[in-house]
């Protein structure tokens, strides 16, 4: 039998902190709630990054809820993946109900419904601020991992941007791209070839297969002008951190492009953010739904270097989360990155879910007060293992917690609610106006279409010269002819012939 007191001593001395933090609900143990030992997540530990996981319907989604509506209350602003719709609710206040009481007297606190500032975002027609970027600012490397490249076709690439940046052909677009392609494998290849080296057709063909398969999945939206700059998620409003939902309900279909923003926009964020160091609070914190999405599709080179750019940028002031229905869903690396952890149900069906309850309870810190491995299965609804990072960067015990209730509302907004939202944005306008300024694909097109037209006017300047040649060549020819001796002296003769002549018509002898 466990002694409930020591149980309370070890989880209150383990969840004490000095500062500021976030209220997740209260521990549990033999399945009762142990009301006033309340767990809690130090706010400063919030850019140490962390997971969220569990089967479907567990509740990973109300976790994430409550999390974000608590960070924006710090003043923390968040983006969060809405991959099923049914965020949007963080921006209304929640009607409050029976049950929603009872939970949170259980907990030892009571409930308040509130809401949070919201900016809906959209990687392709949903409403909200449109998401673009330019495909010279992803680089080079970044862009040929993107494609799922090899070492040479990466090399042709990193020629293209090269030649463009030397010519000033900006490569804004995927258009742009697919016509430097095209431009250095058939008219410009020469030209090319001077300056950078022999490059193959049949690698280029290779690049252009590659491109259009993103293309196809939705990324010629994406990519392009105005590029969202990174700083508008780092937003406040009356002192509370702005949530910022992209909408992604048509994303399933298109994982190429998911994974292009989110490496996109970590990448961006490592780049542009200052070295921060420890901070009291985090400057962001980015939530991943479906995060195997990611992982998926992503080739072990570009794993590597999301696996050294997460080590680094939580000393940017960055936290990013994963949910997921596995830990194992998470590459090995990665997850030992994450100081939170947020595991709800799993379910055991067969052989190959009971090894991989297995593998997950591994994850998670050794505890005298649960059976993990069983206690991963028999978790309720909005209940869950949380294992944080604490004092001296430490594990934290690891808890059965009956969560709290989400402040805000636990359904959709109407469409009449998000397009009121929409219309209030402050930056919606400043990034839904389409720019199509002169890039590369333009210059190439003007360049070849003179080189057209001067080759034209040549053909046809050729054919001129000839016939003018002729005519001289038969004008001297007459000329010799008439200046010659014999021909003067047939001259004169026929010309006294004619006199004569002319003078016997007339009567006139000579």
């Amino acid at each position: 039998m466990i002694d409930k007191d020591a149980f309370k001593a070890v989880m209150e001395e383990g969840y004490s902190f000095e500062g500021d933090s976030i209220a997740m609900g209260c521990a549990v143990l033999d399945f009762e709630s142990q009301t006033g030992t309340i767990v809690k997540i130090p706010l400063n530990t919030m850019n140490r990054h962390g997971l969220i996981a569990g089967a479907t319907g567990t509740g990973k989604t109300k976790t994430l809820q409550i999390i974000t509506e608590e960070l924006s209350k710090k003043g923390v602003p968040s983006l969060i993946m809405d991959i099923k719709g049914d965020l949007s609710g963080i921006a209304a206040a929640s009607e409050g109900h029976p049950k929603i009481d009872e939970r949170h007297e259980k907990i030892g606190f009571p409930f308040e419904a509130r809401k949070s500032p919201v900016e809906f975002l959209s990687l392709s027609n949903e409403k909200g601020v449109k998401l673009r970027a330019t495909v010279s600012e992803f680089g080079p490397v970044l862009f040929s991992k993107i494609l799922g490249l090899n070492d040479t076709q990466s090399g042709v690439v990193s020629v293209v941007f090269k030649f463009c940046d030397d010519n000033g052909f900006p490569l804004l677009d995927l258009q742009d791209f697919k016509k430097v392609l095209n431009y250095i494998s058939n008219e410009g290849k020469k030209e090319l070839e001077g300056e950078y080296g022999l490059v193959s057709s049949s690698s280029v063909g290779a690049i252009l297969r590659k491109t259009l398969e993103v293309e196809q999945q939705g990324a010629d939206v994406f990519f392009g002008e105005p590029s969202f700059e990174v700083e508008d998620l780092m937003r406040q409003k009356d002192s509370q951190g702005i949530v910022s939902i992209l909408r992604l309900t048509d994303i399933q279909d298109k994982p190429k492009l998911f994974s292009t923003f989110m490496l996109c926009l970590i990448a961006e964020l490592y780049a542009k953010l200052p070295e921060e160091g420890d901070m009291e609070k985090p400057k962001l914190c980015v939530f991943i739904d479906e995060a195997h999405l990611i992982f998926d599709e992503a080739s072990d080179a570009l794993l590597d270097q999301l696996e050294t750019t997460i080590k680094l940028i939580r000393s940017k002031g960055v936290g990013l989360y994963f949910i997921t229905q596995n830990p194992m869903d998470v590459p090995e690396g990665i997850l030992s990155q994450l100081g939170l952890k947020v595991q709800h149900a799993l379910r055991a069906f067969t052989a190959k879910d009971r090894k991989a309850i297995k593998l997950a309870a591994e994850n998670y810190p050794l505890t005298d007060f649960y059976d993990t491995k069983d206690l991963i299965t028999q978790l309720g609804t909005g209940e869950c293992l949380i294992s944080a990072l604490g004092k001296k960067g430490r594990p934290t015990p690891l808890v059965h917690t009956l969560l709290r209730a989400p402040q805000s509302r636990m359904d959709v907004l109407t469409e009449s609610e998000i397009d009121s939202l929409v219309s209030e944005s402050k930056i919606v306008k400043r990034y839904n106006k389409e720019i199509d300024r002169e890039s590369a694909y333009e210059i190439l097109t003007a360049k070849l279409d003179r080189a057209a037209k001067q080759e034209e006017e040549e053909k046809n300047a050729a054919k001129e010269p000839v016939r003018s040649t002729r005519r001289r060549v038969e004008k001297s020819t007459m000329e010799q002819v008439l200046g010659s001796t014999a021909a003067r002296q047939i001259g004169r003769t026929i010309a006294r012939e004619l006199t004569r002549g002319l003078l016997g018509i007339l009567g006139i002898k000579r």
